[in-house]
């Protein structure tokens, strides 16, 4: 064989060999170690010892970064081990979603069957899910804005608050009777596809009868608001757990409430702002519970 002819198809057949190496260490290059390929979401249901329809969630912690917990409301951060109340009697689905180094993220679903609904926690509003006329209404608009440039909606057992934006706002309400020196509860499932700016979702639970045209200011309790840091984003949850809005008797982030006198007080929600989202922002099991 000629030697120049020998000595090409001998470089050749290196250079085949150091490019499918190359080839192979690439391959093993783009491989990211850093996220985990195994996030195991399984967890434990253990009903809490002397406390009616409340349960302890255990996510078991091989792996697992942080949680999110779905009753049925939204899935929402919680701890790995997350105790839960679901006063109302009915099957509730339970999701868990584990994060583990990356991002990475896998889900397990579990049911609870609830027998009885539990008597001192009952909740007091009346329509809070908003499913039938009758229960829309036992709202009232407050008519921040006479104009009707901001306005709520009802579909798919739901309320929803729209605004052109320009701080135009508008607010829904209902008597509740409570009594005194009892601490309660509220909370509500809240949900937006479209982050906002310049915007808020407040509740208030006041004794002074809502004005047409008047803002509301009567003892807030909670809510989201773009100042604060949340709602600039999409989201959905249980308001408790996503809001950022402090309580103004607590000082904190908290949905608890007491009265210092028996009586009628008012539920109140209004919300508005001067870049509204789109697609308005959805409420609905609203709750107002004892503890």
């Amino acid at each position: 064989m000629n030697l120049n002819i020998y000595f090409r198809k001998s470089v050749y057949l290196m250079l085949a060999l150091a490019l499918g190496t190359l080839s192979s260490c690439s391959e093993e290059v783009n491989e990211n170690p850093l996220v985990a390929t195994n996030v195991d979401a399984s967890f434990t249901i253990t009903p809490v010892a002397g406390a009616m329809n409340t349960y302890l969630l255990t996510a078991q912690p091989k792996g697992v970064i942080s949680s999110k917990w779905d009753t049925g409301d939204g899935a929402s951060p919680g701890k790995m081990n997350q105790v839960i109340s679901l006063p109302d009697a009915g099957t509730y689905t339970v999701t868990h979603t584990a994060i583990g180094a990356g991002a990475a993220m896998a889900t397990s679903s579990q049911q609870i069957i609830v027998a009885q609904t539990d008597p001192a926690k009952g909740n007091l509003v009346q329509g809070g899910t908003f499913a039938t006329a009758a229960d829309q209404a036992k709202w009232t608009s407050v008519q921040l804005s006479p104009s009707g440039a901001a306005f709520w909606s009802f579909a798919n057992n739901s309320a929803t608050i729209h605004s052109p934006g320009g701080w135009a706002q508008e607010g829904i309400y209902q008597a509740i009777e409570v009594v005194k020196d009892r601490e309660y509860t509220i909370d509500m499932a809240v949900s937006c596809p479209s982050g906002s700016d310049e915007t808020w979702f407040e509740v208030y639970a006041g004794k002074s009868l809502p004005q047409p045209g008047v803002e509301y200011k009567d003892n807030k309790v909670m809510g989201l608001s773009t100042w604060d840091g949340c709602a600039k984003e999409k989201f959905s949850g249980k308001l408790s757990a996503i809001g950022c809005v402090k309580n103004d008797v607590t000082g904190t982030v908290s949905n608890v409430v007491k009265f210092n006198e028996s009586g009628k007080i008012y539920l109140l929600i209004r919300s508005g702002g001067n870049t509204f989202t789109k697609d308005g922002i959805t409420v609905t099991k609203i709750e107002f519970r004892g503890k």
